[in-house]
Parts: C-alpha cells; sequence; structure tokens
C-alpha cells in the first residue's frame, strides 16, 4: 500500500467517553470534513459505542450518508445549510437543520409543508463570531419560528452559537459571548428549545459555564488539542491521537555533496549521503509550503525532508549510513515519530488543517 491513515477507533471511543466525563452533559461528535479525514462513517459508529449521543456535521451530504449508511439514531444535525438545499430530504432522513436567515427558514418550513412532516431547526445566534448565526434579526427569526412551531410545521430543536476564542481560556470575548447567548437565549424562551449548545472542544475542555445542555466536539474527540500554545497537549485532557500516517520508500539512493534536491534547487545536500524518495505528494495532503520544514521517521530516527514537496513525493535526507531499501515504510506523524502538532508548527498552520486535508488518494485502515 503506497500511503495509508491508519486510524485507531478504540481511540476515538476513548475520547468520547473522557469528554463526556468531564462535560457532563451529552456530546455531539462532529464528524465534518469526513471526520477530520479519520472517514465518516467508521468515526460516526465508534463515537456512538464511545458514548456520543448526537453526531453533527457542517454539509447535509455528510448527514444524509449518516443516514443512508444505516445509522438511523441518535439525532445527527447538520448546519452549513444555504437556500436550495434538499430539505425535504433532510426532514424525512430524521436530519435537525440550522437556520439563521429568515431564508433558510422559510425554505425548511415550506419543504416541511410539502411532505407533510414538522422540521426539527436549531436556530444559530451570532454571539460574537461574526461568521454564522443571526444577529440584527435574531427576534424577527424567533417570531418567524415561533408562527411555524404554531402551525406544526417546525419543531424548535435548539437554539445555538459558536465561540471565537475559546481555545484563548480567560479571553474576556468568551464571557462576552457566553452573556450574548444568555440574552438571545431569554428572547428564544417563547420556543421552549430541547437543546442550548455554544461550546466547541475549546469550550468543553476548560469552560464549565459555557456546557449549558449539549457539546461539540470536534478537534478533542480525534485526540488533537485545540490550541497546544495557549491550551496544552492533547495528553493533559486524557486523550489520544486517532491518526498515525505511514507511506512506502519508493527509492533509496547514494548522492555526493553538494548537488540540488528537487524542484528549484532549494536544498543542497551538505555531503554525500543517501536520500529516500517518499511515494506521497502534496496531491495526497502534505504540505507543499512545508518543503524544507518537515520531518518524518524512518526506521525510528526522525530525517528531514529536502528540497520541495511534489504533487506525488519528496526526498528525505536518510543519512550515509542508513539500512533503509525501497519499500520500506516511512512515518510521517504518529506514535514514535514526529507529531500532527509538529507537522503544523513546520507548516505554519493548525492542527485542524493537517488531518483534514489527507486526501482520497490515501487508504485509510482501521484498527
Amino acid at each position: 500500500m503506497r500511503a495509508k491513515a491508519i486510524v485507531d477507533l478504540s481511540a476515538i471511543k476513548h475520547n468520547v467517553k473522557s469528554l463526556q466525563d468531564r462535560a457532563q452533559v451529552p456530546v455531539m461528535a462532529v464528524l465534518k470534513a469526513d471526520a477530520y479525514g479519520h472517514g465518516l462513517i467508521p468515526v460516526a459508529r465508534a463515537a456512538l459505542e464511545g458514548g456520543a449521543q448526537w453526531l453533527g456535521t457542517a454539509l447535509l451530504s455528510e448527514s444524509i450518508a449518516i443516514r443512508e449508511a444505516g445509522i438511523t439514531q441518535p439525532r445527527v444535525m447538520s448546519w452549513l445549510t444555504p437556500p436550495g438545499e434538499n430539505f425535504q430530504q433532510a426532514i424525512s432522513l430524521n436530519i435537525d437543520l440550522s437556520a439563521s436567515s429568515l431564508d433558510v427558514l422559510d425554505e425548511i418550513a415550506a419543504a416541511a409543508r410539502m411532505l407533510g412532516q414538522p422540521a426539527r431547526v436549531h436556530l444559530e445566534v451570532d454571539t460574537g463570531m461574526t461568521r454564522g448565526g443571526a444577529l440584527g434579526q435574531w427576534s424577527d427569526l424567533v417570531s418567524a419560528t415561533e408562527k411555524y412551531v404554531s402551525s406544526g410545521l417546525i419543531k424548535c430543536a435548539g437554539v445555538w452559537s459558536h465561540f471565537a476564542r475559546a481555545d484563548e481560556p480567560g479571553h474576556p470575548a468568551n464571557a462576552a459571548q457566553r452573556t450574548s447567548f444568555d440574552e438571545a437565549l431569554t428572547i428564544a424562551e417563547v420556543l421552549k428549545p430541547e437543546v442550548r449548545h455554544l461550546s466547541n472542544s475549546a469550550a468543553t475542555l476548560v469552560d464549565a459555564q459555557a456546557r449549558y445542555d449539549l457539546v461539540r466536539t470536534g478537534i478533542a474527540m480525534y485526540g488533537l488539542s485545540p490550541d497546544v500554545t495557549t491550551m496544552g497537549s492533547a495528553a493533559k485532557y486524557n486523550l489520544l491521537p486517532a491518526m498515525s500516517l505511514t507511506a512506502k520508500l519508493l527509492l533509496v539512493k547514494d548522492v555526493p555533496g553538494g548537488v540540488a534536491v528537487s524542484y528549484g534547487g532549494t536544498a543542497i545536500t551538505k555531503s554525500a549521503t543517501k536520500v529516500g524518495v517518499v511515494a506521497m505528494g502534496y496531491a495526497d495532503g502534505v504540505p507543499r509550503h512545508a518543503s524544507n520544514s518537515l520531518s518524518v521517521s524512518v526506521d525510528g530516527k526522525v530525517v528531514p525532508v529536502l528540497g520541495r514537496i511534489c504533487m506525488d513525493q519528496f526526498v528525505i535526507d536518510l543519512g550515509r549510513d542508513s539500512l533503509s531499501k525501497a519499500g520500506d515504510d516511512v512515518l510521517l506523524f504518529g506514535d514514535g515519530g514526529p507529531s500532527v502538532d509538529d507537522w503544523a508548527a513546520a507548516s505554519g498552520t493548525i492542527n485542524y488543517e493537517i488531518v483534514t486535508r489527507i486526501g482520497p488518494r490515501v487508504e485509510r485502515v482501521y484498527r
């Protein structure tokens, strides 16, 4: 197998249980972006076995895929649903929807009317992130929802919002968002929402005041810290990384010192050495902008990437005395090698991006 992402489903189960124990309220396992690159359906099943009582996705197609895989329970919520989505199919599959505008709310209600079945809707309020959620229209959105509830077209399944800086514990913006959320809840009391939810992974881990009736856990469920700089490592919170990434050595060869490596000659060998060509590249999710910065592990030894990362391959410096040969495994990240956080630091990005960008050409192997 040229390249594979090994996903430890027992780690997913462990992490869900650990988060549940910490939160003491139901956990929504967030499965957007193909379960953060780990695989939508296998992770959904593992999360349920770990104790998750809700599943959440960004795209409606992801929630539909969960239902079509035979996962009929528990509640599944989809929140990135612009006008024009197939709301009738969502309602018929018992998928909870989100509305943050009158346009979307009206379309959902129209779909419910056509289907003859009420839609379960979570109203999203903007409490300070200035991204999703109603802001100036909140009272109007609540009033419109109240009318649809009275007519039997909509059930208010929840009211929710999203933190902007929960991964900065103690930042005043977090308290301000909680206050804004409480104010929005007061306005929405007339709807009697089933659940109120604000916490993401970071808030679940460090902000007990923000847990309300339900927490949405994404990155933490995969055993990664929301921010290692401000919050510390995942191990601090009893979380286990679930993914390791490996690829095969395509070629090993001796090269002299002073030769240029890969496109543009951005790396020059300092002395005679052995280089290995790894059969994986930026088309698979290895970040090109981390050329000459990343490290990988071969036979338990951490070695550097040499030169630019190419579409399907990159070069590593194995060292003059290496016994590695073509066909050997290279550990790109995971237990015994560099971590996802190491890769994120070398790439100038966050661990979320590293795992979610592992592409479909990389086979997922579950254990």
